[in-house]
Order: structure tokens, then C-alpha cells, then sequence
């Protein structure tokens, strides 16, 4: 009876050991997923800040130094395209980095469930074992008492 507990509490136990181990893994890739996208926004942020940067230049130029309307156009259209482009990039590869991070976790999540359904399984034989292989005290009084008395 004393066994058949303890299995049960070793199951207990890597069952708890498995739900810390995936509730860890998940806080990590949340944590993960909006660290990437706080990055990625603070960098949208800047960029647009260059283009009205460049843009405010551009027009201060325009009015200082009275160089063509078609000139200023042209390199707004530029640095605009440029930083449109960069961002496009920029989205795509973080898209790219959270998929293989969900993936990788998700992979060590499964091996390191199956890792414990394993162990659970070997853990949960060994007792179940161990109960059948070891005498209780009533059998062992009987085959004294029956030894005793087939020698007498």
C-alpha cells in the first residue's frame, strides 16, 4: 500500500514539474514575443522620425536656397521609399524570428513533456514491480508457519 502512495506521489510531482516547465516556457515567449515587437515599434518610430526629419530639412532648403519643387519631391518620394522598404523588411523578419522562437519552445516543450511521460512510465513500473516482487508480512508469516510446520 506504502508504494502504490508513493507512485502516485512521484506522478504527482512530475505532473506538477511539467505544468512549471510549460507555464515557464510560455511567460518566455510572451515575454519574448513583446520584447521583439516593443523593439520593432521603437524602431518604426525612429524611422519616421528621420523621414520628418529629412523632409523638414528638405523643405527648409527649398525655402532658403529656392532649388526646384520637382528636385524636393524626388528626395521625399526617396527617403520615403527607403523607410517604407526598411520597415516592410523589418515586420517580415520579426514575423519570421517570433515563428522560430514559437517553434523552438514549442519543440522543447513537447521533448521535455515526453521526457516526463517517460520517466513517470519507468518511475510508475519499478513500483508496480516492486509491489509484486516483495513479499507482505502475511506471506511471509505463512510460508514461515508452513515451513515449521511441514519440518516438524
Amino acid at each position: 500500500m506504502n508504494s502504490i502512495s508513493s507512485s502516485s506521489s512521484v506522478v504527482v510531482v512530475v505532473v506538477v514539474v511539467v505544468v512549471v516547465v510549460v507555464v515557464v516556457v510560455v511567460v518566455v515567449v510572451v515575454v519574448v514575443v513583446v520584447v521583439v515587437v516593443v523593439v520593432v515599434v521603437v524602431e518604426v518610430v525612429v524611422e519616421v522620425l528621420v523621414v520628418v526629419i529629412v523632409v523638414v530639412v528638405v523643405v527648409v532648403v527649398v525655402v532658403v536656397v529656392e532649388v526646384e519643387v520637382v528636385v524636393v519631391v524626388v528626395v521625399v518620394v526617396v527617403v520615403v521609399v527607403v523607410v517604407v522598404v526598411v520597415v516592410v523588411v523589418e515586420v517580415v523578419v520579426v514575423i519570421v524570428e517570433v515563428k522560430i522562437v514559437v517553434l523552438v519552445v514549442t519543440a522543447v516543450v513537447v521533448v521535455v513533456v515526453v521526457i516526463f511521460v517517460v520517466v513517470v512510465e519507468v518511475v510508475v513500473v519499478k513500483v508496480e514491480v516492486s509491489v509484486v516482487d516483495v513479499p507482505t508480512v502475511e506471506v511471509v508469516f505463512a510460508t514461515v508457519v508452513d515451513d515449521v510446520l511441514l519440518n516438524s
